[in-house]
């Protein structure tokens, strides 16, 4: 079994500002996508990275990112498209003839732990589908359209779906032509292998496994470099 990582970076990333997408920005002097491949390329269970980044950010996400902080296991960095679907379709189009699983994971989820994969990919490797997510521990709340009225979402069985996702191969390549051809956008990988029927496992997830979307969450982000990274 050949197991690739398929990391997409080609999220502009606007809601963070700066003048380069988010996953290029330096996290306490490393960029946020270097420091997300690093765990991933000294992870045992991991044979082979592949990038996908903003079209015309290939050469430099192969000097900045993967020649200078040493990351053997990216072998094809890739263009993505118009949306994270897109990119993760164009993703697995890179894929090596030998990889029969796939790890999907977010690039602005710097905190994943070589722990956390391993769970995931073992759950993957049993059920052929397998997700970290948390289950809700907060009141949830629905705002009507015009804003006057709330209403309570019961929380009992909800879980918030992070990465990493892995999946057998055939599987999420099935899952990602369907949608295509189907005209689904989903909200993540696993969604799109539902709408087939298959049956995904959850493996629980991580709390500082945080996804950096805002300028907020970059200084948060900071702050734990800052005290130490959670234990790989």
């Amino acid at each position: 079994m050949s197991v690739t990582a398929l990391i997409p970076a080609a999220g502009r990333g606007t809601r963070i500002g700066g003048a380069r997408p988010k996953q290029f920005l330096p996290l306490a002097g490393v960029p946020m996508l270097a420091r997300t491949l690093a765990v991933f390329q000294s992870s045992d269970d991991i044979d082979a990275i592949v990038v996908v980044v903003p079209a015309g950010e290939e050469t430099s996400c192969r000097d900045e990112i993967v020649a200078r902080y040493g990351v053997s296991k990216a072998t094809r960095i890739v263009a993505g498209g118009a949306s994270r679907q897109a990119s993760v379709a164009a993703g697995l189009r890179a894929l090596g003839a030998d990889a029969s699983i796939v790890v999907i994971h977010d690039a602005a989820r710097p905190f994943v732990t070589a722990g956390l994969i391993r769970r995931v990919l073992a759950a993957a490797e049993s059920s052929g589908a397998a997700i970290a997510a948390l289950p809700v521990v907060d009141t949830l709340k629905r705002r009507s359209p015009d804003g006057r009225g709330l209403a309570t979402v019961e929380r009992e069985g909800l879980w918030a779906a992070q990465t990493p996702q892995a999946f057998r191969r055939d599987l999420i390549v099935e899952a990602c032509a369907r949608a295509a051809a189907d005209g689904f956008l989903g909200t993540d990988d696993a969604s799109l292998v539902e709408r087939l029927g298959h049956p995904v496992t959850l493996v629980e997830g991580d709390p500082s496994n945080l996804k950096i979307t805002r300028a907020g969450d970059l200084r948060v982000a900071e702050d734990v470099v800052a005290v130490g990274e959670p234990g790989r």
